[in-house]
């Protein structure tokens, strides 16, 4: 039943990296910058949604969780670009991300309850799904400098722990 927003996000942000790979164009360091803090953002925000929405403990923990790594990594990207000075560079990836991210916080804000619940954690595995595999293929590939490349590679190890945490509450969820 609430496959449609996952998949719809998780879509999303593969077709907004897509043309990037297709076109053998690799992002620039400041728009990976800007995209991964972008991702980190936007799970700060569904993760404050579900502290204030969820009555589910295991929800609640979770939500926790994320909030405090992605806002922990977000420094540290933050502190890099500043003692790299580079300005991070919106771009149509990161937009079309916060886009996406926008659309799903106002249907997850609809929901009570259980279902809310279940879409949460439903979109929290399909979006780390999604964000390891642009780390993955494409943006630590794509870094050229050597500490935000290891920053990134860092942030995949955590956020590859989030996505079995994620599928791990989802599986208590049922």
């Amino acid at each position: 039943m609430f496959k449609r927003p996952t998949a719809a996000l998780a879509a999303l942000f593969l077709m907004s990296t897509a043309p990037l790979a297709l076109a053998a164009e690799k992002p620039t360091d400041p728009q990976i910058a800007h995209i991964a803090y972008t991702a980190g953002s936007i799970d700060i925000e569904a993760a404050k949604l579900a502290i204030k929405k969820s009555k589910n403990k295991e929800v609640v923990d979770f939500a926790k969780d994320m909030e405090r790594d992605h806002a922990a990594v977000n420094k540290q990207a933050l502190d890099l670009v500043k003692k790299l000075k580079v300005t991070p560079e919106d771009n149509d990836t990161s937009k079309a991300l916060a886009k996406a991210a926008e659309e799903e916080r106002a249907k997850l804000a609809k929901l009570k309850g259980a279902d809310f619940d279940k879409a949460y954690i439903e979109n929290e595995v399909a979006y780390h799904k999604q964000v390891d595999g642009a780390l993955e293929t494409l943006l630590i590939p794509s870094a050229s400098n050597a500490e935000l490349k290891s920053l990134l590679e860092t942030g995949l190890k955590i956020f590859q722990g989030h996505e079995q945490h994620a599928e791990h509450v989802a599986g208590m969820l049922k």
